[in-house]
């Protein structure tokens, strides 16, 4: 008997009455659920729910889950019961995005690209917020539809960006491409996801130009718009073809062969392929007509589109976390282009293009002009190069000896610091070594900074001025840091424990050899005079980087005062906020390494070496004729960046007497009584040393990189029988293995 009214029970609840669907996803969104949450509660995927709330095509629970679904709405029902003015539309019928009391469907005023999302509590009512009232279904055209709908709670916090304030890319600059239950669905920033009814790649790309509204705006008046970008999971590339990873032999060509049916599929369609081929970072176009483009590009993670050193675990995560991570990045930097490296040096061309619209002629005619302050659009002629400023194997030095070994009276040598020193007698009885890292350093070093902007000129027994960029063939073997000037007056160091600010490596200089500007002009300013021998300067030049710097500088200010790290925290409050930072909101702090990478990255595309291809040394490779191959540029910037670096060192032990133990490009080691920096940063008040370190996130201050013993770096220095092994690149987690030590 107890089996028949089971099965009784059961044939009631499979027809439990339920809500419109708009009405249930109303009743989700006001109690704060998100999609995964409610899910979980069923025990049912996520795409089920997302079909329960569909507007257009709905579908419907059965069976026990039925039953749980309508007690869980019948619950929400009464704690939230619809306004009497309240229209519950069809679920068949389209809208745009409606304000509650509105007369009549109307698009939400546009949000500023980077513009914080309004804060779950106290939101106002049809906001982005996860926990505010549901809006109505959102369509982009008449055969796509969208919802606010995954990741809510997620895509709607601070920092997710949901379009631009150009109706063009209303949408936003991106779209994570997903199927579920047979349905592509396109994943965008803000939450938003949109219906994407394409069968095959090359109907997905006409579908993002014609329907999707995804873009972005350009950077700079004469720059262009950014091309949307879609990123491909792994079962949106089953759906179109493509396959889920690459073979071994694709991941080394870095993309699918010609052959590849999903390549002959475009090309069947008239779309083209750039030199890179259908690859992790693919860009798809037709030939530009007039002023109108059309172009898509792909980002394929799970064929290594997003390197883990820079995005983490971004390629892992679900559609609607990636295009969050990706969207914080886009509206704040740029949509990427690529690598964070590529990404870096478009953003360089993007806010400097090299040619604008000239003023309109008698006939009202604009022509294409060079833009001032640009790097133009032609690449600096191999043989015009400087032979000290390129790296070994260009074609200026094909002449050299094969097997020719330039010393540094023939190259220029401007890198990061790796250097270290023996601790003192003093210095073993402190009990801590802590490091300190300056934060962006090479972006602070970017920043005001004077390059050169067209090709060199060759001078000989030039008079140094600190203004002009170039290279510097110069003698400062005869600076001696055991007595440098420090603002106007003399002080007397200990030489032995400084490394030398001319060197990455911190030696002493034995005779002539070729500087970046900056380098020069810091000996300079210690007090010492320099005469150079020649010279290549660059007479056209201005400050090309200041605007790269000022966007992404902002970029991950704004990003860390997301996660809870402002720019105005005192230092005790500083370093306690930046502990642990990254578990407030693991998505934005992968930005906040993407923005780093991006840096770095693009600066050394300045000086991008073959990369295959079967190059030979003397013969040209493919980044050598991009205006942006700057290897001069590359070297100022470093040179600066360890110039700034040495500059605070100096004046930390003027003022103190304390010395670094090593350094590791922008990480200090300082032997110490504790394990803070403000155990030996010489704080007066809250107030800083002038010139020396500062706590503090902006870029070219410094942060807690870590703490371990004394013991600890001399029981390393011990085990691999190497006193002056670097300790700044272990000091982090105090890991030391036996290929880090060389052995």
């Amino acid at each position: 008997m107890s089996e028949l009214f089971a099965a009784v029970d059961a044939l009631v609840a499979s027809r439990s009455p339920l809500p419109p669907p708009e009405e249930r996803k109303r009743l989700r969104t006001a109690h704060g659920l998100t999609l995964e949450e409610v899910a979980a509660a069923l025990k049912v995927r996520r795409a089920t729910v997302s079909g329960w709330e569909s507007a257009r095509k709905p579908t419907e629970p059965r069976g026990p889950e039925r039953e749980a679904y309508a007690r869980l709405l019948k619950q929400l029902a009464q704690l939230y019961p619809a306004a009497p003015e309240e229209v519950v539309h069809a679920p068949d019928v389209p809208l745009r995005n409606t304000e509650a009391g509105a007369a009549h469907p109307q698009v939400p005023p546009p949000q500023a690209p980077g513009a914080p999302e309004p804060e779950a509590a106290g939101a106002p009512e049809g906001s982005r917020s996860g926990t505010a009232a549901a809006r109505p279904a959102r369509t982009t055209g008449p055969t796509s539809s969208a919802s606010r709908r995954p990741g809510a709670r997620k895509a709607a916090t601070p920092g997710a960006p949901a379009g631009g304030a150009d109706p063009r890319f209303e949408n936003g600059p991106l779209a994570v491409v997903d199927v579920e239950d047979g349905k592509v669905l396109a994943y965008c920033t803000g939450g938003l996801v949109l219906d994407a009814p394409a069968r095959s790649l090359p109907s997905l790309v006409e579908w993002t130009l014609k329907e999707a509204r995804l873009g972005q705006p350009r950077l700079s008046r004469p720059g262009r718009d950014a091309d949307p970008l879609l990123v491909l999971t792994e079962a949106a590339c089953e759906r179109y073809g493509l396959p889920a990873v690459l073979t071994e032999e694709e991941r080394l060509a870095g993309r699918l062969p010609e052959g590849h049916p999903a390549v002959r599929q475009l090309t069947r369609a008239e779309w083209r392929l750039t030199r890179r081929g259908l690859g992790p970072w693919a860009r798809i176009y037709r030939p530009a007509t007039g002023s109108e483009r059309a172009c898509v590009q792909l980002c394929v993670p799970s064929w290594g589109a997003l390197d883990p050193r820079h995005w983490g675990e971004a390629g892992q995560l679900p559609p609607a976390e990636l295009a969050r991570v990706l969207g914080v990045y886009a509206s704040r930097v740029m949509t990427p282009r690529g690598s964070t490296a590529v990404t870096g040096l478009e953003l360089m061309t993007a806010l400097h293009p090299p040619t604008r619209a000239s003023e309109p002629d008698a006939e009202g005619r604009r022509r294409s002009e060079h833009n001032p302050g640009s790097l133009g659009k032609d690449p600096i002629d191999p043989v015009n190069w400087p032979p000290c400023e390129v790296p070994d194997g260009h074609p200026v030095l094909k002449d050299l000896p094969r097997f020719h070994v330039r010393g540094p009276g023939e190259k220029l040598f401007e890198e990061a610091y790796d250097w270290a020193r023996p601790m003192t007698d003093a210095e073993c009885t402190l009990r801590h070594l802590v490091g300190i890292d300056v934060n962006m350093a090479f972006a602070a070093g970017a920043n005001g900074l004077s390059v050169g902007l067209g090709e060199a000129t060759h001078v000989r027994n030039p008079v140094f001025d600190p203004k002009l960029p170039g290279s510097w063939l110069v003698d400062l073997s005869h600076v001696d840091l055991s007595r440098v000037r420090v603002g106007k007056e003399w002080v007397d160091l200990d030489g032995a424990l400084l490394p030398s600010p001319f060197t990455p490596k911190g030696e002493r200089p034995t005779g002539p050899a070729w500087y970046a500007t900056p380098t020069v002009a810091y000996a300079v300013e210690l007090g010492y005079d320099v005469a150079p021998l020649e010279a290549y300067v660059r007479y056209e030049n201005g400050r090309y980087l200041d605007g790269w710097y000022q966007r992404l500088r902002d970029a991950y200010l704004a990003t860390m005062a997301d996660l809870g790290v402002g720019a105005d925290l005192a230092p005790a409050d500083f370093l306690a906020a930046m502990d642990g930072y990254k578990d407030r909101d693991p998505e934005l702090a992968i930005v906040t390494t993407a923005v780093k990478a991006t840096v770095k990255g693009g600066l050394g595309k300045l000086r991008e070496r073959p990369r295959g291809e079967g190059w030979r040394p003397g013969e040209p490779w493919r980044a050598l004729t991009r205006p942006t191959w700057r290897p001069d540029i590359r070297a100022a910037v470093i040179s600066r960046t360890r110039i700034n670096l040495h500059r605070k060192i100096v004046k930390h032990a003027a003022f103190t007497g304390q010395y670094p133990v090593a350094i590791l490009s922008d990480c200090v080691v300082y032997a110490a009584n504790g394990t803070s920096p403000l155990d030996f940063l010489p704080y007066r008040e809250g107030r800083p040393l002038p010139g020396g370190f500062k706590l503090g996130v902006n870029p070219g201050l410094v942060k807690h990189e870590g703490s371990q013993s004394v013991l600890w770096g001399e029981e390393v220095r011990d085990r691999f029988d190497a006193p002056e092994l670097n300790l700044a690149r272990y000091i982090k987690d105090g890991t030391v293995t036996d290929a880090d030590s060389g052995e």
